[in-house]
């Protein structure tokens, strides 16, 4: 009997291998063409695994009337209908631990890459414009301001990061700290955003948080302020990003993540003051083998004993 659904293969393909070893397992990408295999097979269903930013459909999510345990390879959860979940008493669980160090990495890369000019100067160099002239100058990022939104794992390697190695000041925001308690927490991101030169998106995806980052704390970051999201793009007012961009209320952007991937509005895509890369924060082989690793192991687990990691409270 097949009780895992695993919604889309994983990379690299040894988790693949590793997971089929584990359990028996159906591959909804193939069950998608054979509607009588899907019928038969759905119903039996008891975990479900996913991605991060694929998460699991409410429709599908009807379908499977016995489903227990969705496991998520990644660490978001905002692409899961929580409150069907949370009615059917099915569990969910994420990856958090194993991709915490990759992403903040990718921070430092994405501040790097767009104050000291390291993506534009590739294109520059790449589409001949070296031969009419030099490449304007970057800045430092020591001794600047840093703020982040969203002080949960990623928030804090970031800051140790970039605070302890670059020497900046770090200010954050975060739903469940008290900025009477602790000098470098401020109450909101606007805020935020009006101290920092660099401010950091790393909060979760909800329906609380989209589009919070709109056009009044852009222009707080202001001329010379620099925004960088590794988070989810639904945080960010993807218009009013484009306009202080445009308007040059917002000095730059750099961005992993987007709305509606991997469709990319072409005013950030022609933009000299954005920095782009492909949702890839967390792609490396060393933390995605681990995410898969972990996602093995929760099912395992649940398969034996009923117990899993990192279990979500929602």
């Amino acid at each position: 009997m097949i009780y895992v659904l695993q919604l889309s293969p994983y990379a690299p393909n040894e988790i693949n291998e590793e997971l089929e070893k584990c359990t028996p397992l159906a591959r909804y990408w193939e069950l998608q063409q054979d509607e009588e295999l899907r019928a038969q097979i759905l119903p039996n269903i008891r975990i479900v695994a996913t991605k991060g930013d694929m998460g699991l459909p409410s429709e599908l999510m009807a379908e499977l009337p016995n489903l227990e345990l969705i496991v998520v390879y990644g660490a978001g959860y905002d692409k899961i209908d929580l409150q069907q979940a949370r009615d059917r008493n099915i569990i969910i669980t994420t990856t958090p631990d194993a991709l915490t160090e990759a992403v903040a990495d990718h921070v430092v890369g994405l501040a790097l890459a767009s104050s000291r000019r390291i993506a534009e100067g590739d294109r520059f160099i790449r589409n001949g414009d070296w031969l009419n002239g030099k490449l304007g100058i970057g800045y430092s990022l020591r001794g600047k301001t840093l703020g982040i939104f969203g002080y949960g794992r990623i928030g804090r390697k970031t800051a140790e990061i970039l605070g302890d190695t670059f020497g900046m000041q770090v200010l954050y925001c975060d739903r469940s700290a008290d900025p009477k308690q602790d000098r470098q927490c401020r109450s909101s991101p606007l805020e935020l955003a009006s101290e920092s030169d660099v401010l950091v998106i790393a909060a979760s995806g909800s329906p609380d948080t989209k589009n919070i980052i709109d056009i009044n704390i852009l222009e707080a970051l202001g001329p010379n302020g620099l925004l960088i999201n590794i988070a989810r793009g639904s945080l960010v007012n993807t218009q009013h990003l484009i306009t202080a961009l445009e308007s040059r209320k917002l000095g730059a952007a750099a961005l992993d993540v987007f709305p509606d991937e991997p469709n990319v509005p072409n005013e950030l895509i022609s933009s000299p003051y954005t920095t782009l890369t492909p949702h890839l924060a967390s792609a490396t082989r060393e933390t995605r083998v681990e995410m898969g690793r972990q996602v093995i192991e929760n099912i395992s687990s649940y398969r034996k004993n009923g117990e899993v990691f990192n279990r979500l409270i929602f």
